[in-house]
C-alpha cells in the first residue's frame, strides 16, 4: 500500500482578485519588506536627489554633504506639503509651500519668522527618515524601522551576485523598458518564478540563451535563486566569451521577495526586474539593462530588444490570461507539480513563494 502524500494546491483566486487583499498588502507587506528605490548612479553628486513611491507612500533619496545616502518621507514637517518632485540637485531641501528649509541630513535649518515663536526649537524638527541600503549599487528602502538587514533576508545573494557580475559596482543603467501588465503583481511574479512553462512558451530563451534541462530554482531565506547553463555556443542568440571569467557561461537569477529580481544572462550581462503594483489587477514591470559606466553596448541593446520582443511579450499574454481565468467561476485551485528532484519541470519554487504570500496576507 503506497504511503499517503499531501498534495499542495495553488492559492485561492481571492489572493489575486480581491481589493481587500491588495489593501492589506499596501499597509503590511509592502511597508515591511525591502523595496527598490533606484540606482546609486542617480545620486553621484552631493545634493542629488530623486523622489519615488513605495506602498502608497511618497519618499525621496538624497546624497548628503558627507556623501551618505539617506531616504526620507517626502513631506514637510510644517503643514504636510510634498518637498520634492522628480529628480535634481539642491544645496538644501526647501518646501515650496512656506519655504521651510532642511539640511540634506533632514534637520530643519530655517523657516520664515520661526524665531518669533516663543520656545520654538528647530533642533527638534527633522524629516522622518526611512531605512535604506546600498545593495551592490542598487538602493533599497524599508518602511519598517525595525527591519532586519538585507543580508539576513537574502543570505549570500550579495556575494554571489558580485561573483557573477565582477564589475557590478561600476555598472550604470543603460536602458529601461516599462511593461504594463493587466494582472495582479503576484500572478506576474509567480510566472517569473518557475520555468515549467519556458520550453512551451519561450522558444528564443529556451533555445538561444539557456539549457532548460539544467534549470533549477532553490530558496535561500526570502530569495529564490535560479541557475542554469548557457545554450551551446552555436545556438546562442548573441556572442559570449566563455573564457572571460568563471561565470561567463552561466545564467543565474536572484528574486528578492517580494518585488525585485537581479538576472544575469550568460556573458555576465546584468538585467533587473522591478514590479510596481498599481492595484489588484494592474502592475508595471520595469526591465533594467546595465553596462560598465553606462557606456553604450551593442550586445546589451540587442538583448534588450530581443527580450522585449520575445520573452516579455510572450509573458504578457500568459499572465493576462491567468488573471482572466482567476475570475472564471469554473476555476478551482489545482495541485502544484512538486518533483522531489526539482528541475525545470517542477513548481517547488511556487510552494515557497505562495507560503510567503499566505504569511503576508493571513499572518
Amino acid at each position: 500500500m503506497s504511503e499517503a502524500v499531501d498534495i499542495v494546491h495553488s492559492l485561492d483566486a481571492r489572493y489575486y482578485t480581491d481589493p481587500e487583499v491588495f489593501r492589506i498588502e499596501q499597509q503590511g507587506l509592502l511597508a515591511k519588506t525591502w523595496q527598490f528605490a533606484g540606482h546609486s548612479s542617480q545620486l553621484e553628486k552631493r545634493g542629488d536627489y530623486f523622489a519615488f513611491e513605495v506602498g502608497g507612500q511618497n519618499l525621496f533619496c538624497v546624497r548628503g554633504r558627507d556623501d551618505e545616502i539617506r531616504a526620507f518621507y517626502n513631506v514637510c514637517q510644517h503643514r504636510a506639503h510634498e518637498l520634492v518632485a522628480g529628480s535634481g540637485n539642491a544645496r538644501s531641501i526647501v518646501c515650496p509651500y512656506h519655504a521651510w528649509t532642511y539640511e540634506l541630513t533632514g534637520q530643519l535649518k530655517a523657516g520664515p519668522n520661526i524665531r518669533a515663536v516663543p520656545g520654538f526649537d528647530k533642533e527638534k524638527v527633522c524629516l522622518s527618515s526611512v531605512l535604506i541600503e546600498d545593495f551592490c549599487g542598487f538602493l533599497f528602502v524599508n518602511l519598517d524601522p525595525g527591519a532586519a538587514p538585507m543580508d539576513e533576508w537574502f543570505p549570500e545573494a550579495r556575494e554571489q551576485l558580485s561573483a557573477f557580475v565582477p564589475d557590478i559596482e561600476r555598472l550604470k543603467p543603460l536602458e529601461w523598458v516599462e511593461i504594463q501588465e493587466n494582472c495582479n503583481w503576484k500572478v506576474s511574479i509567480e510566472n517569473y518564478s518557475e520555468c515549467y512553462h519556458c520550453q512551451l512558451n519561450h522558444p528564443t530563451f529556451a533555445t538561444g540563451v539557456v539549457k532548460p534541462e539544467t534549470y533549477d530554482i532553490q530558496p535561500r531565506g526570502y530569495c529564490l535563486r535560479h541557475t542554469t547553463e548557457c545554450q551551446n555556443l552555436d545556438q546562442m542568440s548573441y556572442p559570449i566569451d566563455l573564457e572571460a571569467n568563471e561565470h561567463a557561461g552561466d545564467y543565474s537569477s536572484w528574486f528578492l521577495w517580494p518585488m525585485f529580481s537581479f538576472q544575469v544572462y550568460p556573458g555576465n550581462v546584468l538585467n533587473t526586474y522591478h514590479w510596481r503594483a498599481l492595484d489588484e489587477e494592474h502592475v508595471v514591470v520595469w526591465r533594467g539593462w546595465y553596462s560598465i559606466n553606462g557606456v553604450d553596448s551593442e550586445v546589451v541593446r540587442r538583448l534588450a530588444v530581443q527580450d522585449r520582443a520575445t520573452t516579455v511579450e510572450e509573458d504578457i499574454h500568459l499572465v493576462e490570461s491567468v488573471q482572466r481565468g482567476l475570475k472564471n467561476r469554473g476555476y478551482r485551485p489545482g495541485p502544484l507539480v512538486l518533483d522531489p528532484n526539482h528541475g525545470v519541470r517542477s513548481e517547488h519554487s511556487l510552494k515557497y513563494l505562495q507560503s510567503w504570500i499566505r504569511e503576508a496576507i493571513d499572518g
